[in-house]
């Protein structure tokens, strides 16, 4: 797997460098990381989709905890669908993937917690070099017509399923051109129906999962404002 999960790829989009705190929607950044993980299982070969449910079809650890933690709730568990494990895995997914990037220093705790029960926490950049490599790629994706590689195009799904173009750094009109983009390359990669998986350089097992938890969100999250 990646030394940077697409959990933490999506959670260090959405949260302001300086401020420390998450910009946009929580729910929709809590589903689409929850989602985020089943697709990094999903690429490492460990999940896939049949029969309408979320299946393991190899239970080896992939050496990251978080994902190795999901992995094994899903291996002891009863199948689900997409829908019900974005909803069961996104509770307390983000204070792991927070407390993972804080020991691994990219971010920094600030504790502001006050008369010792009103507890505040901010996440500033300590490292920026994962985030500005992360958006150097993005950024390349969105102004390439090439399709940019599996993992990368899961990402920009996973973005535009979850509304996360604000964090983009973009506004106005260029937001919406970015979700133009975002859904070109779903599209592209086979992830939307609008091109056979087949014909696509996404390996099918992999469009399939990112095709239905992508679905997923979009669902929990109802339709869109415009």
């Amino acid at each position: 797997m990646s030394s940077v999960a697409l959990a933490e790829e999506l959670l260090l989009l959405a949260y302001d460098d300086d401020s420390g705190k998450a910009t946009g929607s929580h729910i929709a950044l809590d589903l689409g990381m929850a989602a985020a993980v089943l697709v990094d299982l999903a690429l490492a070969g460990r999940l896939a989709y049949a029969g309408g449910m979320i299946v393991v079809v190899n239970a080896a650890p992939t050496g990251e905890p978080i994902a190795d933690e999901v992995l094994g709730r899903v291996v002891a568990d009863t199948p689900h669908t997409p829908a019900s494990w974005v909803q069961r895995l996104r509770h307390g997914l983000r204070d792991r993937v927070l407390a993972d990037l804080c020991a691994r220093g990219i971010l920094h705790d600030v504790d502001e917690t006050t008369l010792g029960f009103i507890h505040l926490h901010r996440y500033p950049t300590a490292d920026p070099a994962v985030e500005t490599e992360l958006r150097d790629r993005l950024g390349r994706a969105l102004t390439s017509d090439e399709l940019p590689d599996e993992r990368t195009a899961a990402l920009a799904a996973l973005v535009a399923a979850a509304r996360m173009e604000p964090a983009l750094y973009l506004s106005g009109d260029a937001i919406a051109a970015a979700h133009q983009r975002l859904e070109q390359i779903s599209d592209a990669a086979g992830f939307t129906g609008t091109v056979s998986m087949e014909e696509s350089s996404i390996r099918p097992s992999v469009a399939l999962v990112v095709s239905v938890l992508v679905k997923a969100i979009q669902t929990a999250l109802g339709t869109a404002r415009t």
